[in-house]
């Protein structure tokens, strides 16, 4: 499985909360994850996006990868 995409992310992979939809109009400020969003950019997620479970995560060296006993891996 590879990194879900924005469009089936339901749950935000950091902090496990709800991903709420916004409108185009919305300045990017006012979104409530933008430091989750940071964070992700360098750690791995903690929280499946798709049903909110915690995952399994290991860091190596070379990267990382998480595992959502339901909905498989996820990995860079």
């Amino acid at each position: 499985m590879t990194a879900v995409d924005a469009v089936t992310a339901q749950y935000c992979g950091h902090c496990g909360g709800s991903v709420a939809g916004g409108t185009k109009g919305e300045r990017p400020t006012s979104d409530p994850h933008q430091g989750c969003h940071q964070r992700l950019a360098m750690e791995p997620p903690r929280y499946c996006a798709q049903c909110r479970r915690r995952m399994k995560v290991q860091v190596t060296p070379l990267g990382w990868s998480a595992e959502c006993s339901r909905h498989g891996r996820v990995s860079r």
